[in-house]
């Protein structure tokens, strides 16, 4: 066998070794078995949660919110802002209607949250009212562009600040709905357009843990 015969075959056997190792972590334990089912609705939960980090919001009942304290629910974190004439209106109607249909239970541990990527425009009172049409129990969030950059950041749902001195401007933003564990770390992130029946039969799993 020649020196390049040998090398070759030594890189096959690392790369056997390292698949191998790869399939048995993504193959072991219970919670890799609902997998390709939350992957079919959609859901994708980090392998490593991510912390948030200390940012100060006003929430749309007027109060300060450090998001690095959102503890003791889930919440469905959604980037937008009220003047959004598609992308928000409509996720924004997928969520109540996936909020509706969960299991009492889970609906308990849930909450919708719209941070806003337009606080030019989106007061605490503006958020309010923009969404109660939805829900009354989805809460907004606002702050300077500077802060919310950062959050969006750590979110990995991106949007580009607006030129605000274009009248009727608009805000070009993602559409993912990130997932927020009740100790307050980033979960994982919901794909839009929501499958709303798919999700009903993974997400009040995820929402019963901690």
């Amino acid at each position: 066998m020649t020196n390049v015969q040998k090398t070759v075959a030594v890189l096959l056997a690392v790369i056997a070794m390292v698949l191998g190792l790869t399939i048995q972590k993504v193959l072991s334990g219970s919670e890799k078995a609902d997998l390709p089912a939350q992957l079919d609705a959609g859901l994708v939960m980090l392998q490593e949660a991510r912390d948030l980090p200390a940012l100060t919001f006003t929430s749309s009942e007027g109060q300060a919110q450090d998001v690095s304290q959102l503890l003791g629910q889930w919440r469905l974190v959604f980037l937008g802002f009220t003047f959004c004439p598609d992308i928000c209106p409509t996720v924004l109607a997928e969520l109540r209607q996936l909020q509706h249909r969960l299991p009492e239970a889970a609906k308990a541990r849930a909450q919708v949250v719209l941070v806003s990527v337009d606080p030019a425009r989106d007061t605490p009172a503006q958020l309010k009212q923009y969404l109660s049409f939805f829900d009354p129990s989805f809460v907004g969030l606002v702050s300077d562009i500077g802060q919310t950059q950062a959050l969006a950041t750590v979110l990995g749902i991106p949007f580009i600040p607006a030129d605000t001195t274009q009248p009727n401007y608009t805000v070009d933003h993602g559409g993912n709905v990130a997932l927020i564990g009740p100790d307050g770390r980033l979960r994982g992130f919901i794909r839009t357009p929501l499958k709303v029946d798919r999700l009903l039969e993974v997400l009040p799993a995820v929402l019963q843990g901690d």
